[in-house]
């Protein structure tokens, strides 16, 4: 007997897929895009991001504020951000090469609206032609709240607390905030860095239900190049462990610059982060201080675009 029940018709949402924060595929932290995505509910966005199971997916929508170029809606597998890194720098690089956002030969700004608010983006070409993006996050860093004792973070993170740098002087774990809070704890050497092992039960107990429940280490023993070296764990978020973390480089900036004795600096560094998950990714950070207070923060990478497909729901 011929079927004659509804026909169902499955949703096309078609994505692009980028490597963020490397110029070589494979390398950085991956990105899934839709760029034309259609009104969906913030629940469907969820499944989604949880389906692809990658770090960070974006719904490109409709801005509210007409001064923004477009809208970002940015889900890790866990949760929905109000701001993030590396979905502003891969989205904007993609937005620009499909000609989205109007733009030169040389330079490109816009705004790109986030639930944080307005993230104001520069896409330019350097020599050789490699576009990097540069976004200047809609809040300036902030700090709050204390931290767990270094005993009990040593615990956590399965090393030493004389592994953990803890100087009154210099750097010594902070809870930061770009945006999206993160814990700084910085650590003695890359050594240490490398056998890091976060213990998921210590976690809850200790950072789930703080401000700060995103843990991120960093030392200034690094190579290739580059100032820091880092390692991201987010279980919040659905993330064991992230191989590029952009808007926890937005915070850094602030912790950095806060530790420079200059009152009026340009300050620079760049962040390796990924080496120990195969992922190698380059960040470039960037503060600005006047009169000693820390006025403006921005984060600088590039991208790689390694595929498109469709989802079908």
């Amino acid at each position: 007997m011929p079927w004659s029940g509804p026909i169902i018709r499955a949703m096309e949402l078609r994505y692009h897929l980028l490597d963020v924060f490397t110029d070589v595929p494979f390398g950085g932290n991956q990105l899934a895009v839709f760029v034309d995505a259609p009104a969906l509910e913030p629940a469907l966005m969820q499944r989604i991001a949880r389906e692809l199971n990658l770090s960070e997916t974006v719904f490109v929508v409709p801005p509210r504020d007409r001064s923004a170029a477009r809208a970002l809606r940015i889900f890790t597998p866990g949760m929905e951000l109000p701001f993030a890194g590396h979905p502003t720098i891969g989205t904007a690089l993609l937005l620009a090469s499909l000609g989205v956002v109007p733009a030169d030969d040389a330079e490109r700004g816009f705004l790109l609206e986030e639930q944080v608010g307005l993230v104001a983006v520069t896409v330019r070409t350097r020599s050789g032609g490699t576009q990097i993006a540069e976004l200047v996050p809609a809040r300036l860093p902030e700090t709050q709240g204390s931290v767990p004792a270094r005993r009990e973070l040593a615990a956590l993170l399965g090393i030493d607390a004389d592994d953990i740098v803890d100087d009154p002087d210099g750097d010594a774990p902070q809870a930061v905030s770009a945006g999206v809070p993160f814990l700084f704890v910085p650590v003695r050497d890359r050594a240490v860095l490398a056998r890091v092992a976060l213990d998921l039960g210590r976690w809850r107990e200790l950072l789930a239900s703080t401000w700060a429940p995103h843990v991120y280490l960093f030392s200034r023993d690094a190579e290739q190049g580059a100032d820091i070296r880092a390692r991201m764990f987010a279980p919040a978020m659905g993330i064991t462990e992230d191989p590029a973390t952009g808007g926890a480089a937005a915070a850094l900036a602030g912790y950095l610059a806060w530790r420079v004795a200059e009152r009026e600096a340009e300050l620079r560094w760049v962040v390796e982060q990924g080496i120990e998950m195969a992922r190698p990714s380059r960040l470039e950070v960037m503060a600005t201080k006047e009169g000693g207070v820390v006025r403006s923060v921005r984060v600088g990478g590039t991208a790689v675009r390694v595929g498109e497909g469709v989802l079908r729901i």
